[in-house]
């Protein structure tokens, strides 16, 4: 077992781990000391090509999705399952494929999974939502069917958003991008780029939905650029969000009903090349973030922790990070940031994070097969 210790940035009041060797982070297990002691993180399953999602049937069973378009259950030992079958096609390139998925909150009566994923078609492609019926052997889906699409299409392959969120009445968020060209778009209410969306299990419209003239009527907000994280707060059940910004001015949201979180109007970041985007950083009508992130960290996976394996940690919110390769910790005090620390990092991408039904944290790192691999946290051994 490896041991990296955390160092706090005197400027930031975060702390993080120094990175592992390749041949290093390769290894089962690897120890950590952190600011809640000594974590352990443990390789569930190795092999996966650029997974997505992972979640978690009632059984505790984990369920991934690869990018290129399979879902596979993680079985007994980390054995990979054969894809399930009856996977909807996808439009594989770029940052386009097979991505979120989550198991319906009556999985035990319905045994529903919903998944987003870049969807192709004779106009280019776009971000769908499709429901499904999973065998009793988990081996095939049935009765797929696609019950929202992304509107208008657009012939690119970046900025899909896609995380999709059970709220408490049952009806599902959905993030979108803003398709990287079409980033004027996310302004716009009579389209679904750069929205976050509110749609009832069958794709119609929850009667909680902004009422806003010009709006679509399954639009919750507007004004973002690429949506990779969404989550609900356990105890208030408030949805939040994390998102890319361009160079600099990734954000931490907590999106509500009818607001316009600015993009591209406002933002903390620069273009690729350097240039001013929009008007600056705030104007009157639109929202601030939470917490930004300058440089960026690429947040990708979001997921508050509840769970009583890792006492400290309940209330947390942790943060994928692509670009970052780490796992954020945030910690809060009266709905703001007030602590970041990094962790895990040099292991790889982290483009998923959730809780299992069991209390613990897994969390994916995304690379091309035999790379991409689920991991889980836990306290280590005193």
């Amino acid at each position: 077992m490896i041991n990296r210790r955390f160092f706090l940035a005197a400027a930031g009041g975060f702390s993080a781990t120094l990175a592992l060797g390749a041949r290093e982070a390769r290894s089962a297990d690897v120890i950590y000391d952190t600011l809640a002691g000594k974590i352990k993180i443990t390789r569930i399953a190795a092999g996966l090509e650029n997974p997505w999602a992972v979640a978690f049937l009632p059984d505790g069973t984990p369920l991934v999705t690869e990018r290129p378009g399979r879902i596979r259950r993680v079985l007994k030992g980390g054995v990979l399952s054969p894809p399930i079958a009856g996977v909807p096609a996808v439009f594989n390139a770029g940052q386009g494929g097979l991505l979120d998925l989550v198991v319906s909150p009556n999985f035990a009566a319905d045994r529903l999974l919903f998944m987003t994923f870049a969807e192709p078609r004779s106009s280019g492609n776009g971000t769908a939502v499709a429901r499904a019926k999973l065998s009793s052997t988990g081996r095939s889906l049935s009765e797929v069917k696609v019950i929202w699409r992304q509107t208008p299409s657009y012939a690119g392959d970046k900025h899909y958003g896609s995380r999709i969120v059970f709220d408490r009445s049952g009806n599902l968020f959905v993030t979108t991008g803003d398709r990287s060209d079409l980033r004027q778009e996310a302004q716009d209410p009579a389209n679904s780029l750069g929205k976050i969306m509110h749609i009832t299990p069958t794709g119609g419209v929850p009667a909680n939905n902004p009422k806003k003239t010009g709006w679509q009527r399954r639009i919750w907000s507007i004004g973002h650029r690429n949506l990779q994280g969404a989550t609900l707060h356990p105890v208030t059940g408030a949805l939040w969000t994390v998102e890319h910004g361009a160079k600099g001015g990734d954000e931490l949201n907590q999106p509500k009903a009818g607001r316009n979180y600015g993009w591209p109007v406002i933002s903390y970041g620069t273009d690729y090349d350097g240039s001013k985007i929009g008007e600056g950083t705030s104007k009157p009508g639109l929202q601030q973030p939470v917490k930004y992130w300058d440089p960026s960290i690429a947040p990708s996976g979001l997921a508050f922790y509840a769970g009583r394996r890792i006492p400290a940690w309940r209330g947390n919110l942790f943060v994928g990070a692509l670009a970052g390769q780490h796992l954020a910790r945030l910690q809060f005090s009266g709905g703001q940031v007030i602590r970041e620390e990094r962790l895990f990092q040099g292991l790889g991408r982290i483009r998923d994070v959730r809780e299992a039904p069991n209390g613990f944290l897994y969390f994916l790192t995304d690379a091309a097969a035999p790379d991409g691999a689920l991991y889980r946290i836990a306290l280590a051994p005193a």
